[in-house]
């Protein structure tokens, strides 16, 4: 993707067009992050995973679809050209494919992004056809489910079975047929998510998956290194930046105390 200012906005149909050609999309969950993305992305997407690098949580279960909105929004506010999707909280969209609309069609009024993200396969294809036929871009999730972590006995990755890849490939079909525009394919098996990107006629962006996928998404606290702890596989990281903050705010702290800071050109003077 171009990065020059006379691109134009990335749109929904776009997307779908691009199937074939590698997609770039990265998690943003604020205005000043989804700016300096902005010009390097197809896409943005304010992934629910905002649960637990931004607010701390075990997992991305516990995210209320207000606080959603919110950083939907504020991600929208940053963005210039990327196509901005935002996922849909836990919650708000299995119970019925009515209840799904109306969350979806809130998220879209009150963020202003131009689609949503909603995981599952087979027991979500009517849901998803549901959003497309009345206007409601989707784009599906398969593969590892991390709001299904529970279910499916923490985060491993699936397909390396014969029936888990046969489950896997069938939840991918089922989402393309309903409607879908693109699909995250995440935690799979390489050669099982190689084989649905070429079966699927819709782009697949892989996590974990393959590098034959038709595009590819990192949660933008992974590739930037502002964890200490544990880095998945599927992480390459682009940057160390926990070290840098923490020795960032070691130096401010000291010259708190020595009282170093504020110094004379940090501060201000009466005019005489």
């Amino acid at each position: 993707m171009s990065t020059h200012a006379e691109t134009k906005p990335v749109t929904i149909p776009a997307l779908r067009a691009m199937k074939g050609t590698p997609q770039v999309w990265l998690t943003a969950y604020t205005t000043p992050m989804a700016r300096l993305l902005d010009p390097h992305c197809d896409v943005l997407l304010v992934g629910d995973s905002l649960a637990m690098v931004v607010y701390g949580q075990p997992s991305t279960l516990d995210l209320p679809l207000g606080t959603m909105i919110g950083h939907g929004a504020a991600v929208v506010r940053g963005a210039r050209q990327a196509c901005v999707i935002v996922d849909m909280p836990f919650g708000t969209y299995q119970e019925s494919k009515e209840q799904a609309f109306r969350n979806a069609a809130r998220i879209l009024a009150e963020t202003g992004c131009q689609g949503v993200k909603l995981e599952g396969g087979i027991p979500m294809a009517e849901t998803i056809r549901y959003l497309t036929d009345r206007g409601i871009p989707v784009c599906g999730h398969v593969g590892l489910m991390p709001q299904a972590v529970m279910a499916a006995g923490g985060f491993r990755a699936t397909g390396r079975t014969d029936d888990e890849a046969a489950r896997v490939t069938a939840d991918a079909l089922a989402v393309a047929e309903a409607g879908a525009f693109a699909m995250v394919v995440e935690g799979t098996v390489e050669p099982v998510a190689a084989d649905i990107t070429r079966r699927v006629p819709i782009p697949t962006i892989g996590i974990g998956a393959s590098p034959h996928c038709d595009g590819q998404v990192l949660v933008i606290d992974d590739l930037l290194g502002t964890f200490n702890d544990f880095t998945p596989r599927f992480v390459k990281r682009y940057a160390e930046l926990a070290p840098q903050i923490g020795d960032a705010a070691r130096r401010y702290a000291e010259d708190v105390r020595a009282r170093r800071f504020p110094a004379p050109e940090n501060t201000f003077r009466q005019r005489r």
